[in-house]
């Protein structure tokens, strides 16, 4: 049946209607998370509606040479492994375990979605379209393939996963003017360049510039052919210190490493500081203090191939590349027509308003404390199914903003601890928390007489509660 749509101006065809309990707008990490633990704790039914084609979010985007920076074995859903829990023997990740790249991601999605997701019987997938809702509240996907409007009524509530969701240099445009001429292009074409440039200048200071440094670097290309315009500097995490099985007790050990540190600084810089002479926190540039600390991994050979890039600009923000000149603020640089610039700067992910996770209609994703991206999304999934008072949901699990200054680790991180102690009046939460992969430390009973286990848990019982209060104090 076709019905005519007056919602807003949404559609002018709607086909037919569609019921479901939950409908979830966006299939990426944090909404695939989240479904699983929904359907693996209720019987609700679930409608996944995605503009792009196939589950996997930015992974479907990304450059061809984009790896995890943590370990496979911590990502995904809950209740699908990720990887085969190999360790790695060569390359920049040697000695760690493996980290999947954006094929393996993308076909691991399919595969959940497939193989997990759609043999419920609970679950309908509605890709390559749009979700719009309209004036009176009624929600609407509109197939882009088709131009077919459909009403989707939801019995529960939708979840929005792209509240936050930011803009990479893969499917935006350069924050900055690009004259007619210039050869300009975003990190993933770097691998489909079929002149060799005569240098290549690298614009951002993120992990997307880090990974086309490395990957410019390991296939051949000289560190004096490579040019690095940083805006910020930025601290990175060791991922000696976050690895899983093996790892667990040095994992567990830089926990101790924080806490301590945590409880005796004198200011956040002081933090970091305490925490950089262990090794837990790195940065490329020791001289420079860093202004960004969005909670990447690198491994200390990805480090030392950083160190050898000498030609370092720090002048600011880009603001346009014209074909003999790079343009900031107040002054300019030189370029050349031979030139490669590679487009690594993004404004990353959003930081709008927070709001309430969960309301009577919608839940909104959003980070809950420090940790592994999927872990706190599963872990709402199992607060909305378990749960059933709205307000005892948003007390246990009050948002934050994403971590991009130094000092919002150290927030991110006094959500975590206060987390953890309001977690123990829900016992399925908390069952469900022991028993995830997507929890790192959820495996550490099996090495619980390792010497390094014993001293950390004596160091967490010293410093757990000093560490909480003087973070307080620090974030005044």
């Amino acid at each position: 049946m076709r019905l005519g749509v007056s919602a807003g101006g949404i559609g002018e065809i709607m086909l037919g209607i569609l019921e479901t309990d939950y409908l979830v707008v966006g299939t990426g990490a944090a909404g695939m998370a989240f479904t699983d633990t929904l359907l693996s704790h209720s019987d609700a039914t679930v409608t996944l509606v995605d503009r792009r084609h196939a589950p996997g979010g930015h992974w479907i985007d990304a450059y061809p040479f984009v790896r995890l920076h943590q370990p496979s074995a911590f990502y995904g859903v809950s209740s699908v492994p990720l990887g085969g829990g190999t360790v790695e023997c060569s390359g920049v990740n040697a000695g760690f375990h493996e980290q999947a790249g954006a094929d393996e991601l993308s076909a691991y999605y399919t595969q959940v979605l497939d193989r997990h997701f759609m043999p419920t019987g609970r679950v309908r997938h509605l890709p390559c379209s749009d979700h719009a809702i309209g004036a009176d509240g009624r929600h609407f996907v509109t197939s882009r393939l088709t131009g077919v409007v459909q009403e989707v009524r939801v019995r529960r509530k939708w979840v929005d996963t792209g509240y936050l969701e930011g803009r990479i240099p893969a499917t935006s445009p350069p924050p900055f003017e690009v004259a007619e001429g210039v050869r300009c292009v975003a990190a993933g074409d770097v691998a489909r360049v079929t002149e060799p440039p005569e240098r290549v200048v690298i614009i951002g200071s993120g992990k997307t510039a880090l990974d086309t440094s490395v990957w410019l670097l390991t296939q051949g290309v000289p560190a004096s052919n490579i040019q690095w315009i940083r805006p910020r500097e930025a601290w990175w995490l060791n991922r000696r210190f976050h690895q899983p099985a093996e790892g667990l007790p040095a994992f567990f050990a830089g926990v101790g490493l924080q806490l301590k540190a945590m409880a005796h600084a004198t200011s956040v810089d002081d933090v970091f500081a305490r925490l950089e002479a262990e090794g837990f926190f790195l940065r490329v540039d020791p001289t420079v203090a860093p202004e960004m600390c969005r909670g990447a991994m690198i491994s200390e050979t990805e480090l030392a191939l950083l160190r050898q890039i000498g030609n370092v600009v720090r002048h600011g923000h880009v603001r346009r590349i014209e074909r003999d000149r790079i343009m900031f603020d107040d002054r300019s640089i030189p370029t050349s027509p031979g030139t490669l610039h590679v487009n690594c700067a993004a404004v990353g992910l959003a930081r709008p308003p927070l709001r309430p996770i969960f309301e009577p209609d919608r839940v909104t994703l959003q980070p809950l404390f420090w940790g592994f991206a999927c872990y706190p999304f599963a872990l709402l999934g199992v607060v909305e199914a378990t749960i059933a008072d709205t307000d005892a949901k948003n007390r246990l699990c009050p948002p934050i903003h994403y971590w991009d200054a130094p000092r919002d680790y150290l927030t991110a991180y006094l959500a975590l601890l206060a987390h953890e102690r309001a977690r123990a009046g829900h016992p399925s939460v908390v069952a469900w928390a022991k028993g995830t992969r997507l929890n790192p430390l959820s495996g550490l009973g099996a090495h619980r007489d390792h010497p390094l286990v014993a001293q950390t848990w004596d160091i967490a019982k010293q410093y757990g509660a000093a560490a909480a209060a003087n973070l307080v104090k620090l974030l005044q």
